[in-house]
């Protein structure tokens, strides 16, 4: 089929309470909730633009997909 894309584990290293409603935004629509929360993403430009963004908050690991 298509060309298989790597994989990003993002984890989110401590709590978004306190911080800028813009970077609360953004770590929720990551998809992470509560601190040593991961998810899993595909490696596109929209999604290291937001890992950028909020990077202090953040844990980032390249998954290799195996097909």
């Amino acid at each position: 089929m298509g060309k298989s894309m790597s994989k990003l584990k993002i984890t989110l290293k401590k709590g978004f309470i306190g911080q800028r409603e813009k970077t609360r935004e953004t770590v929720l629509s990551l998809g992470l909730k509560k601190p040593h929360h991961f998810v899993v993403k595909e490696d596109t430009p929209a999604i290291r633009g937001m890992i950028k963004k909020v990077d202090f908050m953040l844990s980032v690991e390249e998954m290799d997909e195996i097909k």
